[in-house]
């Protein structure tokens, strides 16, 4: 059958098409359909048999038919081996592996007339000895087969087959329990009364009753032992979980007979399944089980012996099986009586802080149901208020001891579902924090909790949006946006009189202030003037003015900012009163300013009181510059005279100089925002790029002529200073200045004046050449350098050791030494601001700001490890009893997607100059080589790495090879030439010839004519330069990549093979799926050396010898170059490395498919067979252990598809005496385009 395009057919001559098939229980009338097979059935059997029969063949999708002659005279397997050669199959698909529509309605018409025709023969045909034992005689050996679709179809029907035997047996039963009872009331009456023949009549129907359980038992016997026991480890996961799902029916179903521990063993040997959709079955088979009491006592020992199991899966790496374990665990939370231990429980807890919503919803439910419940024990009616407070106190006492995480927002997104009634009960919340009781109150760090609580119950509530890192299920409807719009009228009218209160008594604290002012930011604003409220708006006002001049945090100062701005908002009717306090706050702290600025510049000497009280006035006008308009204050000139005196002197402290740098930035963003789009003053332009181009003048210098103490206080750590209410001061003058210059480059662009704003074109900013080396400079010292220092990882307090990786479920070795929380915390927030500088310098490339050319400087870093080991140096920590370790920079883990994207989107831009970047990174990298070792580079570990970049950079070209020929073209010519450079000395190679060995990784992504025109290029070089080597030493560099761009003959190989060292065999074995062009084949301009791909869906080893297994091992033709390396790698690269490399083939590949929505190539299953295993199925249930059923045989790195020629290539295996890695033979792997 070929995809959607076949038919099947249900008798001789008949052809159902998918759309009718699949709407057969509505359009042919199902039970019609049965009724009339039921009557061509007790006509003559054989021919009712074989109709049925001839359906369930063609259903999976094979054209051949059993005949009456077959089925007379021929072995059920020698009927399956005939259809096997009649198959005829030209695609990997069949109906059963189809996803559209109207085959997964085939499918459910499918199950449904197997359970329809046993509804309507359990009463007479069932037991007439021939169409069940026939039927389930043959699906045996059809389960059996070597052919996938014959094996999934056959096993589906004999698990649909063996539900409605289920339910017959269940209908069996219960009409014996009634006999039996009706016999029982019948023999107690008295001799007189007693009926004889109905005595009789009901024992006769007790036997016949008896009879035809043993008969259903015998049935059900032989397909649970012949079918089941197999299929339930077969290699292919749907029918694994074909097999688990009907499993747990049949345990609801029928608990007398199949809730035993011999049926129950095998859902929890298949919990530990690797497919997803296996363990999900098995989970939510055991749900059906665990939902009810009276079943769940019954599982006591299975709970026993794999509860442990159970609890460990949630943290499946499937989400979608997390979220059902859960649900599970739940269910066993309320039927079982104290199953899950407190220590079980702890394990689901820290599930509420994941970022998946729906497994965070469920364990907060979970979470509810065990501790936060106040029902929970008590069986009677809620008290709204007493309740809701015990609820409060509950979750309070596990957001606190718990000590988890420290944001409330994702806790009460996990409980919203569950108990969001108690969390929006705002007048519970405010009576508690408003209680001033020393018994009934709350203590200090409860009050701080349930502030957290009540504001992020707020935001939920008002905007319906998730945390940061959430995403909502589903969009909202229109009721539930109506319902949130009424509650959010709903908790203003609350809070409006409560928030002052709160204010009051809370303004001291910054910790529990800055989540009320975002309180306010939620309300119906318009309330306060509807409402009559002016007095608490009055009140607000008031608090919030003394907030900000109270407190000097950056957490704080921000959320009144924002509340200010909300309350200023033009559109309300009392916006007046926020302008208000807005220019009065704007008032003081100008006057304050400039008061203080005029001191200092005539102080000849800084005295620390000033410092503080002047850092703490510009953190104030910063915070309030980003959300409002203060240009009218004139700041521009006192911040720049500031500016401008600490680049002279360098006695203006860094906190002075930052927040200065920040209030000029947002000046000028202000003016620019003023600024109309047509007609606009020259005297405003002017005095704008006048300002503009001192104050990027001024940012330069700072990049550069800051006083190196200073530089190397903010390299450090930075000199901090205590606020008033605690908070730390961490100026970084140099990070500021370069994060607002890029942000002023970008602003004023070259892509400023577009879009109807031509009259700003005299404001285009552009970097001269000095800037644009400046800033490439500061990237390097700040970001890739900071990564390599040994003694500033000791000075930001983050130990040199790391903390290894531990998978889910393995023991955790020991770390050396900790790492506090406090240094943890510092470190990632300095990684945070190395990724914005990285991000900003990324922008101007992007934007056109800089040239392409400056991000070689970036591009160069896309490694897993960048640097040498020595640029790490080490110390000793023998405190601890360890070697230590000094970790390379770890530039790829922590910058690897800001790269990546800059990649992607410079290739959009151009593709030529692009390539010219790539290959610039890789040629500095190879000077800078050579320059520290010297000529003899080619085993060095760093060149290895280069090869590596060089390897993923190839990896961007796989995809569209005609739209990258031309870059490919040029950047193989101009690596030529940087290759043959001016050799040492007569008779050696030049010095850069080891990069023809770099530039081989690129030869894979040529076309066949291209590699031709390189290799008589690559000649003529040689030729011309008259650097011949002698006869006897070939130069290996030139070896290599002369080699790379051999032409290749079908069924040949090439003329040498390289004796360069090369990448694991393994990174490289999925090199051939993603080499294949996106354009069409006969777009090339030369003949094509693609075979046409032969059609093979069933697992049968066909015709023709399979090659035999050399070593080392030749080049198939056609196929990728890179596909076989040499061993020689292997010995000098650890195994770490070998892994890294495939991971990071993994990662590129990813990349790349998501980036590509031309190339979609189905894709056949392939196995890996040991020698002696070759003419044995390949998706047999015998190859695997009961321990794991999941395909491993299949490898992901063994996994090719062929791509210009239909021959065997290889791939690798570890050896039983666990030595190298050597070449395996691989299934033929075929793919139909």
């Amino acid at each position: 059958m070929k995809g959607t395009r076949g038919h099947v057919h249900l008798e001789q001559g008949t052809q159902v098409s998918p759309s009718s098939c699949c709407f057969m229980p509505a359009v042919l009338c199902l039970q019609t359909v049965v009724d009339d097979w039921l009557e061509t059935y007790k006509q003559d059997r054989e021919t009712g048999f074989l109709e049925l029969v001839n359906f369930i063949i063609r259903s999976c999708g094979c054209r051949g038919m059993v005949t009456l002659k077959m089925f007379r005279h021929l072995q059920n397997s020698e009927i399956i081996q005939q259809l096997t050669e009649k198959f005829e199959e030209d695609s990997a698909e069949y109906p059963l592996s189809l996803g559209t529509q109207p085959w997964r309605r085939f499918r459910a018409a499918f199950c449904e007339l197997v359970a329809a025709v046993v509804r309507r023969c359990q009463y007479s045909v069932v037991y007439d000895e021939f169409l069940m034992d026939a039927l389930i005689s043959l699906l045996t050996g059809l389960s059996d087969s070597q052919v996938r679709a014959f094996r999934h179809t056959s096993t589906l029907a004999a698990m649909k087959l063996m539900t409605a035997l289920v339910n017959v047996a269940l209908g069996v039963s219960l009409h014996q329990e009634n006999n039996q009872r009706q016999y029982e009331t019948e023999r107690s009456k008295g001799p007189g009364r007693r009926a004889t023949d109905k005595l009789e009549a009901l024992r006769e129907k007790h036997r016949e009753l008896q009879e035809q359980q043993e008969e259903i038992e015998n049935m059900m016997n032989a397909i649970f032992k012949g079918i089941f026991v197999h299929r339930y480890r077969d290699v292919v996961p749907e029918i694994r979980a074909i097999c688990m799902e009907e499993l747990g029916t049949w345990m609801k179903s029928y608990t007398a007979s199949f809730l035993t521990d011999g049926y129950l063993k095998y859902i929890g040997w298949t919990l530990h399944d690797k497919q997803r959709e296996v363990r999900l079955q098995c989970v939510k088979a055991l749900q059906g089980l665990y939902c009810h009491r009276d079943t769940a006592a019954h599982m006591e020992l299975f709970t026993s012996r794999f509860k442990t199991r159970m609890v460990s899966m949630v943290l499946d790496k499937e989400p979608d099986v997390a979220v059902e374990v859960v649900k599970l665990l739940t269910l066993m939370l309320e039927n079982t009586e104290e199953v899950l231990t407190e220590e079980d429980c702890q394990n689901v807890y820290p599930v509420v802080y994941v970022s998946s919503r729906v497994l965070a919803s469920a364990a907060g439910l979970f979470l509810y149901r065990r501790l936060l419940d106040p029902q929970r024990e008590a069986g009677r009616e809620p008290s709204r208020d007493g309740d809701n407070r015990i609820f409060f106190r509950l979750l309070l006492a596990f957001f606190i001891e718990s000590e988890l995480h420290e944001h409330a927002a994702y806790l009460v997104d996990s409980l919203w579902d569950c108990a969001g009634p108690r969390l929006r009960d705002w007048e519970t919340i405010s009576a508690l924090l408003l209680e001033e009781s020393p018994t009934k109150g709350l203590a200090d760090r409860q009050e701080k909790a349930l502030v957290e609580i009540l504001a992020a119950s707020v935001v939920q509530a008002a905007e319906g949006q998730p945390p940061v890192g959430r995403s909502l299920a589903k969009k909202p409807s229109a009721r539930e946006r109506k319902a949130q719009a009424e509650e959010r009228i709903r908790l203003t009218h609350c809070l409006i009189p409560a928030l002052p209160q709160l204010l009051a008594k809370f303004s001291a604290d910054a910790e529990k202030a800055a989540p009320l002012l975002e309180v306010l930011r939620c309300f119906d604003l318009s309330i306060y003037c509807t409402g009559r409220l002016e007095k608490h708006l009055e009140l607000v006002l008031g608090q919030l003015q003394e907030v900000v001049e109270k407190h000097t945090g950056q957490a704080v100062l921000e959320a009144a900012s924002r509340a200010l701005h909300a309350l200023c908002n033009p559109e309300l009717a009392l916006h007046g009163r926020g302008d208000l306090v807005r220019s009065r706050l704007a008032d003081q702290l100008a006057d304050k300013f400039h008061q203080e600025v005029t001191e200092l510049l005539q102080a000849s000497s800084l005295d620390e009181e000033e410092v503080y009280s002047m850092a703490a006035t510009l953190k104030r006008i910063s915070i309030l510059f980003n959300a409002h308009d203060l240009t009218p204050w004139q700041l521009f000139k006192p911040c720049t005279q500031l500016l401008q005196r600490a680049l002279d002197t360098g006695e203006v402290p860094p906190q002075v100089v930052v927040p200065a740098i920040t209030c000029l930035h947002f000046h000028i963003l202000w003016e620019l925002s003023r600024l109309p789009s047509t007609d606009v003053p020259q005297e405003q332009l002017q005095s704008l790029k006048t300002r503009v181009t001192s104050f990027c003048s001024l940012c330069q210098s700072c990049l550069s002529d800051v006083d190196a103490g200073i530089r190397e206080q903010v390299r450090r750590g930075w000199g901090d200073m205590e606020g008033v209410s605690g908070q730390v001061l961490r100026p970084s003058l140099c990070p500021q200045a370069f994060m607002v210059l890029s942000d002023l480059l970008l602003v004023f662009g070259p892509q400023l004046p577009r879009d109807g704003r031509e009259a700003l074109a005299p404001l285009v900013l552009l970097p001269d050449a000095g800037l644009q080396s400046q800033l490439a400079a500061f990237l390097m010292d700040h970001v890739f350098h900071h990564a390599c220092s040994h003694e500033e990882l000791l000075a930001m307090g983050t130990s040199p050791l790391r903390i290894p990786e531990v998978s889910p479920g393995m023991p955790v070795p020991p770390l050396s030494p900790p790492v506090s929380t406090e240094d943890s915390e510092n470190h990632i927030e300095e990684l945070h601001q190395r990724r914005v500088l990285l991000a900003g310098f990324c922008k101007l490339i992007i934007y056109g700001v800089l040239e392409l050319s400056a991000a070689s400087d970036v591009f160069k870093h896309y490694a897993k490890v960048g640097g040498t080991q020595e640029a790490c140096p080490a110390s000793p920590a023998t405190a601890w009893g360890h070697q230590a370790l000094s970790p390379p920079p770890q530039f790829y883990s922590d910058y690897g997607d800001i790269i990546k994207e800059t990649l992607n989107c410079t290739r959009q831009i151009d593709r030529q100059e692009w390539a010219r970047t790539l290959l610039l990174s890789l040629q500095q990298l190879m000077t800078e080589l050579l320059l520290q070792q010297g000529p003899e580079i080619r085993t060095a570990e760093a060149f290895l790495e280069i090869r590596d970049l060089a390897r993923r950079f190839s990896l961007l070209f796989s995809l569209q090879q005609l739209r990258n020929r031309p870059a490919l073209l040029s950047m193989h010519k101009e690596g030529i030439q940087f290759a043959f450079q001016e050799p040492p000395g007569p008779g050696l190679p030049p010095l850069n010839l080891p990069f023809l060995e770099v530039l081989s990784e690129f030869s894979p992504r040529l076309l066949r004519p291209d590699k031709a025109l390189l290799l008589a290029y690559l000649e003529k070089m040689h030729q011309e330069q008259r650097w011949l080597a002698p006869q006897d030493v070939p130069w290996p560099s030139l070896v290599t990549y002369r080699n790379s761009l051999q032409p290749q003959e079908e069924g040949g190989s090439v003329n040498s093979r390289s004796t360069a060292p090369r990448p694991p065999p393994g990174s490289a074995a999925k090199r051939p799926r993603i080499d294949a062009p996106s354009e069409h084949p006969d777009s090339s301009p030369w003949p094509s050396s693609r075979l046409p791909s032969p059609a093979l869906t069933s697992t049968m080893l066909r015709g023709g010898p399979r090659p035999p297994l050399t070593w080392p091992p030749t080049r198939d033709p056609g196929s990728d170059p890179g596909l076989l390396q040499s061993s020689s790698l292997s010995h000098r690269r650890s195994g770490v490395n070998r892994l890294s490399l495939m991971v990071e083939e993994e990662e590129e590949e990813m990349m790349i498919e998501e980036e590509s929505s031309e190339e979609d190539t189905p894709e056949q299953d392939r196995t890996l067979l040991a020698p002696e295993d070759q003419l044995r199925d390949l998706f047999d249930s015998t190859i695997l252990g009961i321990e794991d059923p999941s395909p491993h045989r299949t490898s992901e790195r063994g996994t090719l598809a062929a791509q210009s020629s239909s021959v065997p290539v290889y791939c690798c295996y570890k050896s039983k005496s666990g030595g190298d890695w050597l070449p395996g033979p691989c299934c033929l792997a075929m793919v139909n385009k």
